[in-house]
């Protein structure tokens, strides 16, 4: 369907695709479009890089199929972003219509070019999954800024210049880039602003062209003309002005300056009549306008074009669904018959949530010859899972993988998402939007560690700088990384099958990971902070004083265990001078040794409290702890590793009960372990408070990084209950919001517009006198209830039955928490927040953001020091909820141990070392890597057995599973099998529970 022009090569060759060899890279919805028989037409149409494409299209086709023919052409997902605009006869610049004939619209298709352009322009450029979307997005701002539409100050100009010339050939160099300006024509006077485009070049080293692409976007959707089109008009008095359509409505501009603004929500109705543009209000007693403003433009058709464009703004934002063609009269017609074609934007978001499409990858390669412009568009590459995208992102290709023994890479890879959609798309200063089903902790480059072979770097990029996104999968294995099967059967024969044996390797595996646990506070956090005078002394030594200590004592435990375990496995030739198939002996010892260590883990809670302190009260500190977060080996909050040694006392505890619950009473091993039993109870008995009072500390430490426009959210006395999505029901429609419900008042929030992806706060509702009533038959909108406070009222609706249930049981139970307070006037907004909060409402103000400067905008980037795959983003992205209970379980509910992964299209296995906490799975090669190569988390993953369809002859294998993302995992014994089944339950299943009211005074 595509012929290329006469240049040499086409733009997959141009930017270095590989040679397809007939392979589709077409998924569904990107395919060609079928079209009606006729002979062809070719059509030229011009790319955002400038070049051009011709397309065949039948003389019969609607202009929908030429538009599909390019999307499919970029692989282009969110296209309807999108439009193609030409020059009728009449001279005038218009919107192809997709659904009249396209030879209708273009009478003369040879001296046609149709330009493929951004039509709609969201306010907020995180809501584009894609990171080709934003690239090209990015080339319209260029190009913008090259005609003069988009009209702003030297500083934004010289700095967005400076981003877009990143992009292009990479880090500052004084000559390369003074000849780059001279050759390459950004601004109108660009000449006059050169100094200052080049100063903030030099700020920008080491950033990638999605990253550039990012910032150059962040700083265009705060200028007032941002995405504006100027349609000449003139008011009742013959006053010159102009017209533009939004998101939020239509606008009147007097030069380059609004002057006003009616909303969509004020506007009852949109017309013409001949040259008079007319907008119809809705009454408003407060305003004593008309009610229906007139507007005079040059002439009939200028009317038209511009109330075409209005009517598919409005619905292109303010619709659910793309409205439905009106029935054909009878008689005779009355008014346009025009309507908007497509899917509104929140049928792309739903789109990508659902069909969750295999992303193809592309390249972006830039040319650093100077005069030369760098390539920009690339058609789909060759369908190959380790393709990298936008030279720093890994390929994205569903799970589908190569039969063991090819030379392509297997393993664990990204998948795409929209807001509120798909697995998790959650994401990370490295890559605003990758929205990856698994999840990679790194900012490393995983695929060069794993593999062995040099990804793609973006222009001035070096290895060390080059960090995936954290929502970015990897590639675990090489292709010969797949264990035999008859040879793992062999090896399993040889060990025992007593149940007691499979208990004491599971006490074996998971104190190998929190030995490692350990090594992250007592080595590598400590190593950091003791070349750094900023940090103080007093934290240091108390972190080092009690954790040393504690480090040490399991380093000897786990020797012991290790020891045992090996002579139990007959490895040795200890067992034929004794009995060695217990372990209850080696508990009750080292537990005893460890009741020496109380003092010392009495003092961890001290750590947390004086480290909160530090980072308080020291800008240094706490940039230096969010640095060290950042790095693979902390691979959760830092908080949680030090309350793990309270949290391994649960793990034995429920270890012996295992065993002991396993012995008969005559066993030998029975006494030690019941004796080892009583000993860790009583030490769990004795610091169970000061656990619970950690634990909701730390949670509080934890959401305050991912909030932002709060003040105070750690005070004593404050609980944690529950967090998760609601959709909440404004004059948008219903919207989805994250909610956070404490002891005393429930916040509402968006993900932010930032690179640190933090969560906005936009309301708070107290507590204190707070009621309940079920609305579903009220609003007419499923698993909705309203929630009335003494300021304000709101209504919100959760994804399901269970999930309403969770909300208002944690609901009520934290209003008669708010009850028995003494301070019902509780206020957790910041104080810029709460002072414009009156006048702030979700139609608009609500969703502006203070301005920042515009020279801080990398600044952000590096400072944000940010995860994008905490439980708050993943419960974003897969629309559910957690409770505090539920994060009291996962801490129960922690395994450890190898699992064999099966790939999806081969019967190959592949031996992993998994880690489960924190409602994720962890994958390492072995279990004395440092670091974990990707994470999985499950929220909103079912657990279950393969069915006999499904052709998984093996015995102890379970299938995790969620919408159309499958995995296979085989355990070693029917003990492991049950235990992996349940620990995964308790992350998947989120249980009705409630935080009991016991719960109290933590503080």
């Amino acid at each position: 369907m595509v012929e290329p022009t006469d240049r040499s090569s086409t733009a997959g060759q141009r930017l270095g695709a590989p040679e397809s060899f007939g392979v589709s890279t077409l998924e569904p919805g990107l395919r060609p479009p079928t079209q009606p028989p006729g002979k062809l037409v070719s059509i030229r149409v011009q790319m955002l890089d400038d070049t051009q494409e011709v397309f065949q299209i039948s003389q019969r086709s609607p202009g929908k199929v030429l538009f599909d023919l390019v999307c499919a052409h970029l692989n282009l997902t969110e296209g309807d972003y999108f439009g193609l605009e030409y020059q009728d006869q009449r001279k005038m610049t218009v919107w192809l219509d997709l659904l009249k004939p396209t030879l209708k619209q273009i009478r003369r298709p040879k001296n046609t070019i149709l330009r493929f352009v951004v039509k709609f322009f969201p306010p907020d450029h995180t809501q584009l999954m894609e990171e080709l979307t934003r690239y090209l997005f990015a080339l319209q701002i260029k190009h913008d800024l090259a005609c003069g539409r988009l009209i702003c100050n030297d500083t934004s100009a010289a700095l967005m210049v400076s981003h877009i010339i990143q992009s292009e050939i990479g880090d500052f160099d004084d000559t390369q880039s003074w000849q780059h300006l001279l050759h390459n024509k950004y601004l109108p006077d660009q000449d006059a602003i050169r100094d200052k485009i080049t100063d903030c070049h030099r700020k920008h080293v080491g950033q990638t062209p999605a990253e550039s692409d990012y910032q150059l976007l962040e700083i265009a959707r705060r200028l007032e003309m941002y995405g504006i089109r100027l349609h000449p008009a003139k008011d009742r008095e013959g006053i010159k002005l102009n017209l533009a359509v939004a998101h939020t409505g239509v606008l009147v501009f007097q030069g380059y300056t609004k002057i006003n603004a009616f909303n969509w929500s004020k506007i009852r109705k949109l017309s013409f009549k001949r040259k008079r543009f007319l907008i119809k209000l809705r009454a408003d007693p407060a305003n004593s306008h008309h009610d229906t403003l007139e507007f005079a433009m040059a002439s009939r058709d200028c009317c038209k074009i511009f109330w075409k464009i209005c009517v598919e703004y409005h619905a292109f934002f303010r619709l659910f669904e793309e409205p439905k063609p009106k029935p054909k009269p009878i008689l005779f017609t009355r008014g346009s018959s025009f309507r908007f074609s497509g899917r509104t934007q929140k049928q792309i978001i739903d789109y990508v949530k659902d069909s969750e499409l295999k992303k193809v990858p592309f390249e972006r390669l830039s040319s650093l010859l100077l005069g030369h412009k760098p390539s920009a568009l690339s058609v789909p590459l060759a369908d190959q899972p380790d393709s990298a995208r936008l030279g720093h992102q890994a390929a994205s290709n569903g799970l589908d993988e190569p039969p063991a023994g090819t030379s392509s890479t297997n393993g664990f890879h990204s998948l795409p998402t929209a807001p509120g959609s798909d697995p998790i798309h959650p994401s990370s200063g490295d890559s605003p939007l990758g929205s990856p089903h698994v999840v990679v902790n790194g900012n490393g480059p995983v695929n060069d560690q794993v593999m062995g072979s040099p990804s793609v770097l973006g222009p001035g990029q070096s290895p060390e700088r080059q960090q995936l996104s954290p929502l970015t999968s990897p590639l675990l294995t090489e292709a010969g990384y797949v264990r035999n099967d008859d040879e793992d059967e062999a090896r399993r024969k040889k060990f025992p099958t007593d149940k007691a044996y499979f208990i004491a390797k599971e006490l074996l595996t998971t104190e190998r990971t929190y030995l490692k646990d350990l090594q992250v506070i007592t080595e590598s956090f400590q190593s950091i902070v003791g070349k750094d005078e900023a940090f103080p002394d007093p934290v240091k030594n108390l972190i080092s004083a009690n954790y040393d200590p504690v480090y040490k004592f399991h380093q000897g435990f786990l020797k012991e265990v290790e020891q045992r375990l090996a002579q139990w496995e007959g490895r040795s030739n200890a067992h034929i001078k004794g009995d060695y198939q217990r372990i209850g002996d080696v508990l009750l010892k080292n537990i005893q040794g460890l009741r020496q260590l109380t003092i010392h883990l009495q003092k961890h809670s001290e750590c947390l409290v004086e480290l909160e302190r530090a980072c308080r009260t020291s800008r240094k500190v706490e940039t230096l702890c969010r640095e060290f977060e950042q790095q693979r080996v902390c691979y959760l909050p830092f908080n949680i590793f030090l309350l793990r040694p309270l949290h391994r006392l649960l793990h034995y505890k429920l270890i012996l009960e295992r065993l002991c619950k396993h012995y008969p009473p005559t066993h030998d091993d029975f006494r030690d372990c019941r004796a080892a039993l009583a000993d860790i109870s009583e030490m769990v008995l004795q610091l169970q408070g000061t656990m619970m009072k950690m634990e909701n500390f730390q949670k509080l430490l934890e959401l305050k990084k991912d909030l932002t426009g709060i003040d105070g959210l750690v005070i004593p006395g404050r609980e944690f209950i529950r967090l998760g999505c609601l959709s909440k029901l404004s004059g948008k429609g219903l919207q989805q919001r994250m909610f956070f419900l404490f002891s005393d008042s429930l916040i509402y929030t968006s993900r932010g517009m930032t690179p640190s992806n933090q969560f906005k706060v936009h309301g708070q509702l107290p507590l204190y006198g707070m009621t309940i009533r079920e609305s579903e038959e009220e609003w007419g909108v499923p698993h909705s209830f309203t929630l009335f406070g003494q300021r304000q009222s709101v209504v919100v609706a959760a994804s399901c039955a269970a999930e309403m249930e969770r909300w208002v049981e944690d609901i009520r139970l934290a209003i008669d928490l708010a009850e028995q307070s003494s301070s019902p006037d509780t206020d957790l907004l910041s104080s810029s927040l709460s002072e414009n909060s009156k006048s702030l409402s979700e139609d608009g103000g609500a969703e502006q953001e203070m301005e920042d400067e515009l020279c801080s905008s990398r600044s952000s980037l590096e400072r944000q020091g940010h995860r994008g795959n905490t439980t708050v983003h993943v419960c974003w992205h897969r629309n559910t909820s957690v409770s505090m209970v539920d994060f009291s379980v996962a801490v129960e509910n922690q395994l450890s141990g190898n699992l064999l992964r099966k790939f999806k299209n081969s019967n190959g296995w592949q031996k992993l070392w998994v880690v489960f906490t924190n409602f994720s799975l962890f994958f390492y090669k072995s279990h004395q890597d440092d670091y974990p190569l990707a994470s999985l988390p499950l929220l909103g993953y079912s657990v279950t057995v393969p069915s006999e369809s499904e052709n998984i002859h093996k015995d102890y294998v379970f299938k995790l599973h969620f919408k159309s993302h499958v995995y296979y995992f085989r355990s070693e014994s029917e003990y492991t099998f049950e235990r992996w089944m349940e620990v995964i339950r308790s992350a998947t299943c989120s249980a009705s529970r409630s935080l009991p009211s016991t719960r109290k005074d933590l503080y």
